[in-house]
């Protein structure tokens, strides 16, 4: 590992500290470096606030040291004014003279604009390194532009001999089939991803809360698909704790505080259109947990980025099988006796 691929990582490093909070913006990180020690750092936090080349020339104490310093970011410093002034603007009247850059900004006001503005301004801009690390650190960000969609994830637990829930049980409420461990993990995905979305025989059955209660951070957008209005107002989807939407062909229902309905017509071009339109409200990223006819329709249409399976020590003999996954897994992680399938669909 060079010198400027060093630095690079730790900006790698600090960028996934806004993991769940920056939506929608990108995962920043940026350190400034001074005779091959570094003098600041910084990422990008939360949407709205400081960007991460900013936390990081502020955190410098000897602001006359800039001039003669190099500044590694791993995004493409924006040039236009969001909530925030462009960061390529701060980088010019700083004087600092050397910027490294991971990879180019998607975003259509950016995409080599901000580059192209150092340049002129007489930086010398080396743009590339660890191109793919960085890339791969805002996937999310990447599919949304380039895709107009969200990343989406696909995750179930199914039991050992391959059913994702019984056929009948006692209790409005999901049956586990993970243990403590692996719930805790899924509800850290949960805070991970800008949005959760589950079909209504999901909801029906386990009636979920579809929170990260087991994992204390930001609680995310909840997605309810109910092309008839099933769901009723005693399930916690419409407890209006948090932002939800929910998709329905019933027309003229009636938003309030946090709950929103949106008309959507249910044919075959269905979640294609529900991605759209998810795209639309600046959704970048999506889980999906349920049910099995709702994950294989995504499956089916080839419309998924990662899928995350649990097999747990339960054994049902019978019950709603699980979906078919049409890619083969990449990884297996042992979470004390249950076992986590993970692949990624690069198409």
């Amino acid at each position: 590992m060079n010198t400027n691929e060093f630095y690079m990582q730790r900006c790698i490093q600090l960028a996934k500290n806004g993991l769940g909070t920056t939506y929608s913006n990108p995962l920043v990180g940026s350190v400034i470096v001074y005779n091959n020690k570094i003098i600041g750092e910084g990422w990008h936090q939360k949407a709205g606030e400081a960007h991460a080349e900013v936390n990081a020339i502020n955190a410098v104490k000897d602001k006359t040291l800039l001039s003669k310093s190099t500044i590694y970011v791993s995004l493409e410093p924006c040039s236009h004014f969001g909530k925030t002034p462009p960061c390529c603007d701060l980088i010019i009247s700083h004087k600092i003279p050397n910027v490294v850059i991971g990879t180019i900004d998607p975003f259509a006001k950016v995409a080599g604009n901000g580059i192209k503005r150092l340049i002129e301004a007489g930086k010398k801009v080396t743009v590339g390194v660890l191109e793919n690390e960085c890339n791969e650190l805002n996937k999310r960000f990447f599919t949304f532009h380039q895709k107009k969609r969200p990343y989406i994830i696909l995750k179930w637990a199914e039991s050992s001999d391959g059913f994702i829930a019984p056929l009948t049980k006692d209790k409005q409420k999901p049956v586990w089939i993970t243990n403590l461990y692996s719930r805790q993990l899924v509800h850290k995905w949960r805070t991970e991803e800008q949005a959760i979305l589950v079909g209504t025989q999901t909801v029906l059955d386990d009636n979920p809360m579809l929170n990260a209660r087991d994992f204390k951070r930001t609680n995310p957008i909840r997605i309810v698909i109910d092309k008839s209005n099933r769901i009723n107002d005693q399930h916690y989807v419409k407890d209006n704790l948090t932002k939800t939407f929910i998709y329905t062909e019933t027309e003229k229902l009636t938003n309030y505080n946090n709950l929103f309905y949106d008309y959507i017509k249910f044919d075959d071009d269905f979640l294609l259109n529900l991605t759209k339109n998810l795209h639309k409200k600046d959704i970048q990223s999506i889980i999906i947990e349920g049910g099995a006819k709702t994950l294989q329709h995504f499956i089916n249409l080839n419309l998924w980025d990662e899928a995350r399976v649990f097999i747990g020590n339960a054994e049902f003999k019978t019950g709603i099988k699980a979906p078919i996954l049409n890619k083969p897994f990449n990884k297996t992680y042992s979470i004390i006796g249950d076992k986590l399938n993970y692949s990624r669909n690069y198409d």
